[in-house]
């Protein structure tokens, strides 16, 4: 008898850690086609902040109001319902959802699903806009590209950690400019790109794409200069014709669809 009901157990347990680790999916479905997306368990907050959204019906009959080809097309605005006008529409709420960027787990290759976001002049922590969303669609890159980005993506974090070591000596910094003395200043700032130089390049590895998303990138297509910038909370499992018919639409000045692309229902599959 205890054996049989430790089988159960084990069984019960089993089934539990696998409805945990199913990685839900949504349908997106619009005048042009349905869009199925698998929604990453790695980036739960935003995964429950779209479940919830699909299941109140807040998306449905929203705009893709912003299309851009060979790079996404963005939707999700709470207040551009099909037939509104932009140019009288409300300001967007700005509710958000704290960034969860798993790079380079997850990249910004062709048919991703990610956050749009403010910048980060307003937004320094990289939240995401709670609602609106973004598919990458994107151009194959060469091997320069990367490199290039890659390298762009090491001197940023070079720079932001001497910025840190700045802040954080700034009361040092003031005093030996009003004594001016330039040659002290001179020599911590020295010792400061050279500490961040030593700090970005154990960290340098994990900025850089392993082979298998270098292949993505080359012979499918992406964003990358977007990775580690915006959240990548999904990807398109089914419908990336859909997504590249919708990125062929003319669009106006604004990028916007002149033939309005309508969200007419996210449902939920269970």
């Amino acid at each position: 008898m205890k054996n049989r009901c430790l089988v159960l157990i084990i069984i019960f347990l089993t089934m539990a850690c696998n409805m945990e680790s199913k990685e839900p999916v949504v349908q997106i479905q619009t005048n042009y086609g349905n869009i199925r997306i698998k929604l990453y368990n790695e980036t739960p907050m935003h995964r429950d902040n779209f479940l919830e959204l699909a299941e109140k019906g807040v998306y449905n009959n929203l705009i893709f109001h912003r299309v851009i080809k060979d790079f996404m097309i963005q939707g999700g605005d709470p207040n551009l319902r099909t037939g509104s006008d932009s140019m009288f529409a409300k300001e967007v709420e700005r509710d958000t959802v704290p960034a969860e960027i798993v790079f380079p787990m997850y990249i910004h290759k062709k048919g991703a699903l990610a956050a749009a976001r403010w910048g980060d002049g307003e937004n320094p922590t990289r939240a995401s806009d709670k609602y609106q969303f973004y598919i990458v669609t994107g151009e194959r890159r060469s091997d320069n590209e990367l490199s290039a980005i890659e390298m762009q993506r090491y001197e940023r974090l070079k720079q932001s950690i001497y910025q840190r070591l700045q802040s954080v000596n700034i009361d040092t910094i003031k005093a030996l400019y009003r004594d001016k003395n330039r040659k002290e200043i001179e020599k911590l700032r020295s010792e400061w790109l050279e500490q961040a130089e030593k700090e970005a390049s154990v960290q340098k590895e994990g900025l850089c794409y392993s082979p298998e998303q270098g292949k993505l990138y080359k012979t499918e297509g992406g964003t990358p200069h977007l990775d580690n910038e915006y959240t990548v909370f999904g990807e398109v499992v089914e419908g990336m014709d859909v997504v590249s018919k919708i990125q062929e639409i003319r669009t106006d000045r604004n990028d916007r669809p002149v033939k309005e692309v309508i969200i007419q229902v996210v449902s939920i599959e269970k």
